[in-house]
């Protein structure tokens, strides 16, 4: 009988624990997730080394092949002043390495770089990175959060390495041929345009020459005009650019070579329609 009671008391301390996980199991399951994903985030927060990226981004809504309105001014003078982004812990998400931008075209918009230092996490062995909680890579859009201002924009090149400037400075002649006398006159030697960092164009030198438009009449005979003088304009520029393989790029992706169309947007003035004569 004494072997039998003490057989019953073991058997009923066993059915304690199980008793109790049969009834708490979803309790139970609760607090494991919670314990499993406070060990995950300590050990992300606390043990592993964080990865960083660099990145160069186009400011501007929607993917690159999208033609969405460039930042105007306001906006892009709220960008420079873009410090850190940080999330819930403090820890730096993105910080701003650099800005710059290049009129378009007499629009009062401009096309904006933005130069960052991403905090990501990197995505198995397949050498992808995410940020935010999305893939990036070049071409892939990206939504940046500062404290004073919000904007997105399409990443243009990626690095494990910060991404270093390198500019040479050219001097190009830029040529226009049926041209109103007028737009000789405002063309200021010494005006120039800067990116926001660097004077990036100046004109150094400029010579007109008179020029009419030639063309054919009822006698297939060459005439010419004079309802009208025109000028034939030659406008010299320091320029810089930087080296891709074997062009020339000023403000990242337009190409200076000779026989492009090229335009002069300064706070003075907007000069269209010009075409690269020669690059030295």
């Amino acid at each position: 009988m004494k072997a039998r009671s003490q057989n019953l008391k073991s058997k009923s301390k066993l059915n304690i624990p199980f008793s109790f996980l049969k009834k708490y199991y979803l309790f139970l399951i609760f607090v494991g997730c919670v314990g499993f994903v406070g060990v995950i985030s300590i050990y992300r927060l606390f043990v592993m080394k964080p990865t960083y990226v660099y990145v160069k981004v186009k400011v501007g809504q929607g993917m690159w092949w999208a033609s969405t309105q460039r930042p105007s001014l306001w906006f892009v003078k709220a960008i420079q002043q873009a410090k850190e982004q940080k999330d819930l812990t403090g820890t730096p998400l993105a910080t701003m390495v650099n800005i710059s931008y290049y009129p378009y075209y007499g629009t009062g918009q401009y096309d904006t770089y933005a130069t960052l230092r991403l905090k990501v996490s990197k995505m198995g062995s397949t050498g992808n990175y995410s940020f935010n909680r999305e893939t990036i890579g070049v071409s892939s859009p990206i939504d940046l959060e500062f404290p004073n201002v919000q904007f997105s924009g399409t990443i243009i090149e990626l690095s494990t390495q910060p991404i270093i400037e390198s500019y040479v400075e050219k001097t190009i002649f830029l040529t226009k041929k049926y041209s109103y006398p007028w737009e000789y006159d405002v063309i200021q030697i010494g005006d120039s345009i800067s990116n926001g960092k660097d004077t990036v164009l100046q004109i150094v030198d400029k010579a007109k020459g008179d020029t009419n438009e030639v063309f054919l009449n009822d006698q297939g005979k060459l005439t010419s005009t004079e309802v009208e003088s025109y000028r034939y304009i030659v406008i010299q520029a320091k320029i810089k650019v930087k080296k891709a393989g074997n062009q020339l790029l000023y403000g990242e992706e337009t190409v200076v070579s000779p026989g492009r169309t090229f335009g002069i947007i300064t706070d003075g003035v907007t000069l269209s329609d010009y075409v690269i004569a020669k690059v030295q």
